[in-house]
């Protein structure tokens, strides 16, 4: 019998070695690839808010023009003088009146109202009508089931504040604000992200000045 020489045994058994680190390399290596590639498609799914100033810069655009074909009302912001020069499409709200009231008078910036709305976002990938932010009502608008709140028209963010100084007792108006007239670049907690243009379904019920006492709720 010939004797195994120890130098070749050994080289042996390195190279084996090799062979298995390379192995476990590769497999790791195509786990990673994998993964990597698993990730990748999913981060192109579209997201919930994704480019989400383009849109509502896009829907304010649209609001515009279907104002000018006479679709919506449009009214310049309280903030705004009529006279300046360079006015844009985002200092205008855009109202659609469903119900007229009788009254003659409206707010003023130092008074309170009182008010049902319903306050919702532009649609989105899982809310095709738009997430609903804010309520006082449910399903469809009726003062036999509607809560109401009190609001000085002085805390509100400009385009709310501007349509009920444009209201009077009784009407009830859906209200698109452009986010510049809303809360702008700043998102209110998970609810209402940056940029969001606001649609808002209000009824002015009351209202009152500084120093005057309100009335009790009554249903109509």
């Amino acid at each position: 019998m010939i004797k195994e020489d120890k130098g070749t045994k050994n080289e042996g058994r390195r190279c084996l070695a090799e062979r298995l680190l390379s192995s476990v390399f590769f497999c790791l290596l195509l786990s990673s690839s994998v993964s990597l590639l698993s990730c990748s498609e999913e981060n192109t799914e579209e997201g919930e808010y994704d480019n989400w100033q383009v849109k509502n810069d896009e829907m304010t655009s649209q609001w515009a023009s279907q104002a000018n074909n006479g679709t919506y009302n449009k009214i310049l912001t309280y903030s705004k003088d009529a006279s300046a020069q360079n006015l844009k499409s985002s200092d205008y709200i855009y109202v659609e009146t469903l119900t007229s009231g009788s009254s003659a008078e409206s707010p003023i910036y130092t008074d309170t109202v009182r008010v049902a709305y319903r306050g919702r976002l532009l649609p989105s990938k899982t809310y095709s009508d738009g997430y609903v932010f804010d309520q006082t009502y449910l399903k469809d608008f009726d003062w036999r089931t509607a809560n109401v709140r009190d609001l000085a028209v002085s805390g509100l963010v400009d385009g709310f504040s501007t349509a009920l100084m444009n209201m009077h007792r009784g009407d009830r108006w859906c209200v698109r604000i452009p986010y510049q007239l809303g809360y702008g670049s700043v998102a209110q907690g998970s609810s209402v992200p940056a940029y969001s243009n606001l649609v808002f379904d209000i009824v002015l019920q009351d209202f009152w000045h500084p120093g005057e006492v309100k009335g009790k709720f009554k249903t109509r």
